[in-house]
């Protein structure tokens, strides 16, 4: 009976090319929507981690309990020594000193007299060194528009915001005034190699990028950095990242010792504490309503398709075949129907989510005036689950709409078949 089910639903496409056209076409908007929803959220997450909190940072128990005021002189020291110690014993992360320290920025004139100035908020990393990941994981040089990327000691990158405000260009001699780690005044002289706009007011409206070595001897922070990024590979993971965080603090810290270092994962920060333990129940919620409605409209779709053939149901039943059979035979036909659809609409929409994860779409012009840090350039996340998803609504509710619709079979009464038919 199979064998015979197929070949009537590949031989009559009036019966069945609108079905499995509309199964096809749910199916690709959910694993679409899905994999859109997953890449929204977890970019937000890995834009932020990768420029300011990382998916785990490392600091002293000083500096984490003032860490909102960046207090360098709570900074970590041998961390050489240290970052060794963890490519040894987590060498499937990647780990990143960073400084960050606020300052005034002086713009002089041709003589020397400051011609304009501001603050800023200078973010050192490893540019320059053969072990640094910073510049490749941040993607700098695609941000650039005058000027270019750091390429030696001394020179800067300035945020497009700050430096019309300065009105300072590639070429130019700005001078940093801050604090050192032990509390004297810093003047050091930089050259600003480039220009870069990242799209993001947060970043554009005072951000300067120093190399880390620079930085550390502007600081006097002599193999120190006030924090150690650590980074997966790929997306963050909470679970991960609480496992490796437990592992390190029971081996390294010293909740008496306020220069011990600390590990916190970013679900464990400040800024991220409340965000990560409910992004995934957001994932989830937001998931769950569009497949529902999706599973909505093929269950209407499977009813209607059921309706469109009492007349053929009419027919059999007048022939002799028994009401069991041809519901059967309905429940069966459409359990084929959404599985054809489904499996064509998850090859579509995987295809769709693959091209969206890795192109974008480009909505800089949405994101200008926030003050979020968010990505530029929106892409998809394909997960596991993406590759099964579409069966929920694309078998579950299509068979569910026929069985409803077949009830109407077991109503039918045979002495007024032919009366029926007759109309």
């Amino acid at each position: 009976m199979i064998k015979f089910l197929l070949t009537g639903l590949f031989r009559d496409s009036r019966r069945s090319r609108i079905p499995i056209i509309i199964v096809t076409s749910g199916v690709m908007l959910t694993i679409v929507m899905h994999a859109y929803i997953n890449g929204l959220l977890g970019d937000f997450v890995e834009l932020n981690a990768k420029f300011t909190h990382g998916h785990v940072k490392i600091m002293t128990n000083a500096y984490y309990k003032s860490i909102d005021q960046i207090p360098n002189d709570m900074a970590i020291l041998g961390v050489s020594e240290l970052v060794d110690e963890l490519q040894t014993e987590y060498p499937a992360m990647s780990w990143s000193p960073r400084i960050q320290f606020a300052a005034l920025v002086d713009a002089p004139d041709s003589i020397g007299e400051t011609r304009s100035q501001g603050p800023g908020i200078c973010m050192a990393m490893d540019f320059l060194s053969d072990k640094g990941i910073d510049a490749e994981m941040l993607g700098i040089e695609k941000y650039i528009v005058d000027g270019s990327f750091i390429q030696k000691e001394g020179e800067v990158v300035v945020s497009d915001i700050f430096a019309d405000n300065l009105a300072v260009k590639p070429g130019d001699v700005i001078t940093v005034i801050g604090t050192t780690m032990y509390g004297a005044m810093a003047f050091y002289n930089f050259t600003i190699a480039g220009i870069v706009d990242f799209g993001t007011d947060v970043l554009d409206r005072s951000t300067v990028l120093v190399d880390l070595e620079d930085a550390r001897s502007a600081l006097d922070m002599e193999d120190a950095a006030g924090e150690i990024l650590g980074f997966f590979d790929g997306y963050y993971n909470n679970e991960d990242a609480l496992e490796t965080t437990g592992w390190f603090n029971g081996k390294y810290g010293d909740e008496d010792d306020e220069f011990a270092p600390v590990m916190v994962a970013l679900g464990q920060q400040p800024s991220f504490a409340y965000y990560i333990p409910i992004m995934d129940k957001w994932t989830l919620y937001i998931s769950s309503m569009f497949i529902l409605a999706m599973g909505l409209v093929l269950w209407n779709a499977g009813l209607l398709a059921g309706i469109r053939r009492y007349g053929e149901f009419g027919i059999r039943l007048a022939m002799g075949e028994e009401k069991g059979h041809v519901y059967k035979s309905l429940v069966i036909e459409s359990v084929f129907t959404g599985i054809i659809g489904t499996v064509t609409g998850t090859a579509l929409g995987l295809f769709f989510s693959w091209l969206l994860q890795k192109y974008g779409l480009d909505y800089s012009g949405l994101t200008n005036s926030t003050s979020m840090m968010l990505p530029n350039i929106l892409r998809a996340h394909i997960t596991p689950s993406d590759f099964f998803i579409g069966f929920i609504p694309g078998v579950g509710s299509t068979v569910l709409g026929t069985m409803l619709a077949g009830r109407s079979i077991y109503k039918r009464e045979t002495a007024n078949l032919f009366k029926e038919l007759e109309n």
